[in-house]
C-alpha cells in the first residue's frame, strides 16, 4: 500500500460512447485516455459514463495503467451498462445495482432498459486503516426524453433512481468511509431529484459546496428566470455554474453547418468566452460525505471543483465528448491536536490519530475552532473550514457545540481534559434523514400517477394479446375455405403476424408490466414508511397490511 494520500483528486466524465451511434467514438475515447494520463493534477479515483464497448474501455486502460492501475468495467442487461471505475487505489468490492425503474423496453429507440441503468459500486482501500476506505457510486440515470414537463412520463423514474442512489450513499456513509458518488445524473441542481439525494444521504454537492449560488438551471428554466439573473455567459457558465452540458463551447453542440468547419488540416474555431449561453446546464456531478471523523482523525474537504476535459481532438477538431468533465480535489483536513498537559493522564497522553494512522481503531474528535490549544494557523484553518461549510457534513461533531466551560483546558485549570469519546461507526454528528410531509405527498402522487398509467397499459396488452389469438384462430379456420391459394396464403400471413404482435405484448403485460408494478408499490412502501417515520421518530412501515399493499392504504 503506497502513502496514505493527503488530497484525492476524482473525475467523472460522460464519454459519449455508444457503438454505431457517436461520431467518431473510437478517435475521441482514445484520446480521453490519453488526456486522463497525462492530466494535471493527477486524477486517483476516475468515473466513466457510456463508455459501452470492451474496445473503448481496453483503449482507455492502456493509456492510464500506469497512473490507474486498478479497474472494473460494469456489465448490464443486453448492452451493457456503460459505466466503468478506474482507481489508483486496489477495488476490494464491486458490485453492478440495477434501478428498479429502469426505463421500458417499448421505447427501443431510447435504449435505457437494454442498457440496464445502474449504480456501479467499489469500494477502494487508500490506507491501511479500517475506514481509510471510499466508497464510489457510479451512475448514469434515465434520460429526460420529456423535456422536464409536469406530465413527463419519466420522472418517476427518475425519482426512484434518486431515492436508490440516496440508499446506497447512506448506508456507506454509516459505515464510516469516504462516500463518492459521481456521473451523469440527468438532473438540473436544486431539483426534487438532486434534493432527494443531498436530503437522504450525509452528502453534499461539491460544485455548491464552492460556488453556493451557482445557477439551478439553464437561462430559460422557470427556477432559473426566477432568480432574475442576466443570461450568463459561456466562461461564467463554466467557472461559477459548472455547467458541464449543452455549452457553445463544445462543439457536439454546434449546428451542422459550423461542424463542417472542423476536420483533419483546418484550422481550429475559437468561441469569445463572452458568448450568451441560455441552453448551458449541469447534468453531471460529484457528491461526497467526509466519513468517520472521530475514527479518521479529521475530515475531508473540497479544495476545489472544476469543468475538465475542455480541449478539442488535436487532428479532428471536435470536443472528446458531448459533456465536459467535472473535476474535484479533496483535502484530509485533520482533527486540531490538543498541546501537551502539564499533568497528563495515561489516557490524555495517548497520540492523537490522524488520517496516517494505521491503526483500525484509531478515534479522535474535532475540538472547537476557538480552544485555546489549537495554534494560531490551526484554529483559524479550522474556523474557515466550518464557517464556510467545506467540511462534507453539514455540521461538526456535536462536541464542538459545548460552552468554552464545559471543555476546560488542560493548561488553564490545571486538571486532565476529560476522556475522549468512544469509537463511533458513523459519523457523531449523522442524524437519520427526513423530508418534508409535502415532499412525501408529492412522491406518492407522482407514484400513483404513473402506477395508473402502467396499469392501462398492462390491461391495454393482455386485451391484445387476447384478441390476436382470437383473430389468428379464425384466419387459420378460414383458410378451409378459401377460395384460391393467395387468399389462403394472406389469411396464415395475417394469423402468424397477428399472433406474433400479440404475444409479445401478451409477455410484456406478464413479464415486464407486472415486474414495474411489483416494483412501484416497493418504492410507495418505503415512501410512506420514510413519511411515518418522520412523523412518529420512529419505523412505522410494519403492521397488517404488508405485503400486499392494501393494508398499507387502509392504515393511510
Amino acid at each position: 500500500m503506497q502513502d496514505v494520500p493527503d488530497e484525492i483528486n476524482v473525475v467523472t466524465l460522460n464519454c459519449w460512447g455508444l457503438k454505431y451511434i457517436s461520431k467518431l467514438r473510437r478517435e475521441r475515447l482514445t484520446e480521453i485516455g490519453r488526456q486522463l494520463a497525462i492530466a494535471s493534477p493527477q486524477p486517483h479515483i476516475v468515473a466513466l459514463q457510456e463508455c459501452f464497448t470492451q474496445e473503448d474501455y481496453h483503449s482507455i486502460r492502456r493509456q492510464t495503467r500506469f497512473i490507474l492501475p486498478y479497474a472494473k468495467f460494469y456489465h448490464g442487461a443486453a448492452f451493457g451498462a456503460g459505466l466503468a471505475i478506474l482507481s489508483r487505489w486496489p477495488i476490494e468490492e464491486s458490485t453492478m445495482y440495477r434501478y428498479p425503474l429502469n426505463g421500458r423496453p417499448t421505447a427501443f429507440w431510447r435504449g435505457d432498459w437494454y442498457v440496464g441503468k445502474g449504480v456501479a459500486c467499489a469500494k477502494i482501500r487508500y490506507g491501511p486503516a479500517a475506514k481509510q476506505v471510499v466508497e464510489v457510486f457510479n451512475t448514469h440515470t434515465h434520460s429526460p426524453y420529456e423535456g422536464g414537463r409536469p406530465d413527463d412520463s419519466y420522472l418517476c423514474h427518475r425519482t426512484a433512481q434518486a431515492w436508490e442512489m440516496a440508499k446506497l450513499l447512506r448506508g456507506a456513509a454509516e459505515r464510516g468511509h469516504l462516500v463518492l458518488a459521481m456521473g451523469d445524473f440527468n438532473m438540473i441542481p436544486m431539483s426534487p431529484e438532486h434534493q432527494l439525494v443531498t436530503t437522504l444521504a450525509p452528502v453534499r454537492d461539491v460544485w455548491r459546496v464552492l460556488h453556493p449560488d451557482s445557477s439551478v438551471g439553464p437561462a430559460h428554466h422557470p427556477a432559473e428566470e426566477a432568480r432574475r439573473r442576466p443570461v450568463p455567459t459561456a466562461e461564467f457558465n463554466i467557472q461559477e455554474n459548472g455547467a458541464a452540458s449543452d455549452g457553445p463551447t463544445n462543439t457536439w453542440r454546434w449546428t451542422k453547418a459550423q461542424q463542417k468547419r472542423l476536420g483533419p488540416g483546418k484550422l481550429p474555431v475559437p468561441v469569445s468566452p463572452d458568448t450568451p449561453d441560455p441552453l448551458g446546464k449541469r447534468l453531471d456531478y460529484i457528491f461526497a460525505g467526509s466519513g468517520d471523523i472521530d475514527a479518521l482523525g479529521g475530515g475531508w474537504v473540497v479544495k476545489q471543483a472544476r469543468v475538465g476535459m475542455m480541449m478539442r481532438h488535436p487532428e479532428l477538431g471536435c470536443s472528446l465528448s458531448d459533456h465536459f468533465a467535472v473535476e474535484a480535489t479533496l483535502t484530509f483536513f485533520p482533527s486540531p491536536q490538543p498541546s501537551p498537559s502539564p499533568s497528563p493522564s495515561p489516557r490524555a497522553s495517548a497520540e492523537p490519530p490522524s488520517n496516517r494512522d494505521s491503526s483500525p481503531t484509531a478515534t479522535g474528535t474535532l475540538q472547537p475552532p476557538d480552544s485555546p490549544l489549537l495554534p494560531p494557523l490551526t484554529t483559524a484553518k479550522t474556523d474557515s473550514a466550518l464557517q464556510n461549510g467545506t467540511f462534507l457534513h453539514s455540521a461538526p461533531p456535536s462536541s464542538t457545540h459545548l460552552p468554552r466551560s464545559r471543555s476546560p483546558s488542560p493548561s488553564l485549570s490545571g486538571s486532565p481534559p476529560p476522556p475522549p469519546p468512544p469509537p463511533q461507526t458513523f459519523p457523531p454528528h449523522f442524524n437519520p434523514p427526513t423530508l418534508p410531509a409535502p415532499t412525501h405527498s408529492q412522491i406518492l402522487t407522482l407514484i400513483k400517477t404513473y402506477t395508473a398509467r402502467e396499469q392501462r397499459q398492462q390491461t391495454w396488452r393482455a386485451r391484445h394479446f387476447f384478441v390476436s389469438l382470437l383473430v389468428s384462430t379464425a384466419c387459420l379456420v378460414a383458410v378451409w375455405f378459401s377460395p384460391a391459394n393467395y387468399v389462403a396464403f394472406l389469411l396464415v400471413l395475417v394469423s402468424s403476424l397477428g399472433l406474433v404482435a400479440g404475444t409479445v405484448d401478451g409477455l410484456l403485460a406478464l413479464l415486464f408490466f407486472g415486474a414495474e408494478l411489483r416494483a412501484l408499490k416497493e418504492f410507495e412502501w418505503e415512501v410512506r414508511n420514510a413519511g411515518s417515520s418522520s412523523i412518529t421518530g420512529g419505523g412505522g412501515g410494519g403492521g397488517e397490511g404488508d405485503g400486499d399493499g392494501d393494508g398499507d392504504e387502509r392504515r393511510w
